[in-house]
């Protein structure tokens, strides 16, 4: 039997003019709204995001009810203020630049990074999970990597951007990776390793301290968890329980397995490189690189199903497996947030009409 560890998500949302549908510098309004309503949003990079950050939860269902009544609540909040949530990777509208949150930190971020950090605007999903030391959260994150690309094609939900369609399901994962220390990490043969690459990053001015450690998955900072960054923000609760639950289920089988690999070994920087691309191009809707064998593609499902197995233990252990089959099998056969945006826009062609659309999604 596992231990059965907590987990809890953050959700980054777009702010939209509901007329035009471009992005809205209304982050401190929209905070000051929700306040208002008993919930505390964080201000991100740029002032036309938001956050959600859910408490601890000990189930599904729990996560489900308190990520519902977040967005429901932060939806009314931008409405509040006369703008739109969108859980949406990217703004489908954009202007030439995002204007930046207005502290201190994020000034000089703008200062030092440039372009990277004037075209933001980007929105992912965080999920925690507790582990039981800093080693632990190294373990799961070298037991994850051949897994990554799997779970952003689950998510992918940026497939349109300025004003087209970018060719990729996940073309925030694309932008995302611009920055130093983004993307999957390397894998680290112990905490202290980890510690001397953040630091030569932040001694040699890569980044201005640990907090930029943008790294698909990471040992927490603040809390003995373990943080997977690798998803668009789903485009719907539903989609982002799922997520949830599988990178739960897959941090407990890590934990479970001798040594310190993965299941599909220490795979080269080139694999993961192209593992990566192939799943923030294709999406749930093509195919992926097998992390078993790094000379084939299958098809999304049959990893994503591969995957579902391989966690399947811990799963029955959380009481899960019945209802992530299901949810996974609805979101293959009627598709994930990639797939929706294309298929309104290429039926309509109306760029309103998506953002409509995600603004449904999104309050549920």
């Amino acid at each position: 039997m596992y231990h059965l560890p907590s987990f809890g998500v953050e959700e980054e949302f777009l702010l939209v003019d509901p007329e035009t549908g471009e992005p809205a510098p209304s982050n401190n309004e929209v905070a000051a709204q929700a306040r208002r309503r008993g919930i505390e949003l964080q201000l991100e990079l740029s002032s036309c995001q938001v956050e959600t950050a859910s408490g601890v939860a000990a189930s599904s269902a729990e996560l489900h009810a308190e990520l519902a009544l977040l967005r429901r609540t932060a939806a009314q909040a931008a409405e509040a203020s006369g703008v739109r949530l969108l859980a949406l990777g990217l703004p489908p509208v954009t202007p030439h630049e995002f204007p930046l949150t207005d502290t201190e930190r994020y000034r000089r971020i703008g200062e030092e990074f440039g372009m990277i950090a004037h075209e933001q605007g980007i929105c992912g999903c965080h999920v925690h999970v507790e582990v039981p030391s800093r080693a632990a959260a190294i373990k799961v994150s070298n037991w994850l990597r051949p897994w990554l690309p799997s779970l952003l094609a689950l998510s992918a939900n940026s497939a349109l951007y300025r004003n087209t369609d970018t060719g990729y399901a996940s073309w925030r994962s694309i932008l995302w990776r611009r920055w130093p220390a983004a993307g999957p990490p390397p894998f680290f043969a112990s905490p202290e390793q980890y510690d001397r690459t953040v630091r030569m990053l932040v001694d040699s001015a890569v980044i201005l301290d640990p907090k930029m450690i943008y790294w698909d998955v990471r040992p927490s900072a603040k809390f003995p968890t373990v943080e997977v960054r690798v998803a668009d923000v789903p485009a719907t609760v539903e989609e982002t329980v799922l997520l949830a639950t599988l990178i739960r289920a897959a941090v407990m089988t890590a934990l479970n397995v001798d040594g310190r690999g993965d299941d599909g070994g220490r795979l080269p920087p080139a694999a993961m490189r192209a593992a990566y691309w192939k799943a923030a191009h294709d999406g749930l809707s093509g195919h992926l690189l097998d992390p078993a064998n790094q000379h084939r593609a299958v098809p999304a499902r049959q990893q994503l199903d591969a995957l579902l197995q391989r966690v399947r233990p811990a799963l029955e252990d959380l009481g899960e497996y019945d209802r992530a089959t299901a949810e996974l099998e609805r979101i293959l056969t009627q598709g994930n947030g990639a797939m929706r945006q294309r298929k309104i826009w290429q039926q309509r062609g109306d760029m309103m009409d998506v953002i409509d659309d995600a603004a449904a999604a999104t309050a549920g």
